[in-house]
């Protein structure tokens, strides 16, 4: 009986993908579980109990997954409205950031919130507000997207605009954010030849976030010593470290001893964690959690009936998986040291909700096919019975 009323609770409360809520799940369990176990050196720092950062964290994982049900329950459809708006909002707070922007870790990415004083990352809600535009345009203009003028030049002014504002404090995630509107762009039918403008722009605002922006050569430092492999920087060591020492199984959880070294093993090293504790099984199992989250955001795209579903679904699927890909290559020694966090499982402030965000629309991009295709199967169902009638009258 109980089973039944909790079957009746999710199909009314979680719809959509239920593989998508799965993965969502046993990932928001995972971050708990490791951050609980990475935040003793932090709390010892900063003289506070290592249960308040757990009780802070697991708030905004729920947190996280509050704004994902929010999202999903909503229309798709409805962000292609707000898009453009937030899209405008969002320049001036990444103006802002790379003039007045708050340090944290050595990087001036963020923004405190006045009365609440939590961090805001900007380019978080640039990144998401870029995406749904992108995929918000291509869709309106299918039917002349060889329009220069019309279809082409916008979407590359705001890719250029929002990539390279971004990239005056954050190359990394302007890089991500980028490839992820070519492969966007790609999938909406936009010729090659435009995409190598779109490259072009690319390039030169990279040139314009190098020359004038914050973090300009710190990227280029790390890509060199990454590429001459004259000596390892100290976290990517005691990462692999990390990663050597764990083992097929793992110390087990709670019995890392790099989480007392590395300088981030909560958020930008924590699948170092993942693995020294929960050994290579861990890391597969965390990967393999990943792509099936990428699978089934490419597989609602694919069943989506309206190009804005398709393209809004792939692209969020794919900036999402691709961070985590980031991320899990640096701890494991295949690409420089970029501070990208692992989504869904570092430990973090507002980048939770926006995550969440991201993936309750995935969510309610499966949802609304799933229902169009319910309500197909119910006008079928009513046509075969009419036309059932109407044979039996006849005869």
């Amino acid at each position: 009986m109980k089973l039944s009323k909790i079957k009746e609770w999710a199909d009314k409360n979680l719809q959509g993908d239920r593989v998508i809520w799965a993965v969502v799940f046993a990932l928001s369990l995972i971050s708990i579980l490791v951050v609980y176990s990475s935040i003793g050196t932090l709390a010892y720092k900063r003289t506070a109990s290592t249960e308040s950062y757990l009780l802070k964290h697991t708030f905004m994982v729920f947190l996280g997954l509050g704004a994902m049900w929010v999202a999903h329950k909503i229309d798709y459809r409805y962000y292609s409205k707000i898009s453009r708006l937030a899209l405008w909002v969002s320049v001036p707070l990444l103006i802002y950031t790379f003039t007045n922007g708050t340090t944290i870790n050595e990087a001036a990415r963020w923004i405190t919130l006045p009365i609440i004083n939590t961090s805001f990352q900007p380019s978080d809600f640039a990144s998401l507000a870029l995406i749904i535009n992108l995929a918000s345009m291509l869709s309106k203009k299918q039917q002349n997207i060889d329009d220069v003028k019309e279809a082409l030049i916008p979407m590359l002014i705001w890719c250029g605009v929002i990539c390279g504002l971004i990239a005056l404090t954050n190359l990394s995630t302007a890089m991500l954010l980028f490839a992820t509107c070519m492969l966007v762009m790609f999938i909406g039918r936009v010729p090659v030849k435009y995409l190598a403008m779109l490259v072009l722009v690319g390039l030169l605002a990279g040139a314009v976030a190098l020359k004038f922006g914050t973090r300009g050569a710190t990227a280029l430092s790390r890509i060199t010593a990454f590429v001459n492999g004259t000596e390892l920087p100290f976290q990517a060591k005691h990462g692999r470290i990390a990663v050597a020492t764990g083992g097929v199984f793992g110390k087990g959880p709670g019995n890392s001893d790099q989480r007392n070294i590395l300088p981030h093993p909560y958020s930008d090293f924590v699948y170092a964690i993942v693995i020294e504790e929960y050994g290579m099984i861990g890391g597969v199992i965390v990967l393999v959690l990943y792509l099936v989250l990428l699978h089934r955001g490419m597989k609602a795209a694919y069943n989506s009936e309206r190009a804005f579903g398709g393209l809004l679904s792939a692209g969020l699927s794919f900036d999402l998986v691709c961070q985590a890909m980031v991320n899990m290559g640096v701890v494991v020694g295949l690409g420089p040291i970029t501070g990208q966090p692992l989504p869904l499982i570092s430990m973090g402030g507002t980048a939770m909700v926006f995550t969440g965000l991201s993936v309750g629309i995935i969510l309610s991009v499966s949802r609304g096919e799933q229902e169009e295709n319910w309500g197909h199967t119910e006008v079928s169902e009513e046509v075969m019975k009419e036309n059932k009638d109407l044979e039996a009258k006849a005869a």
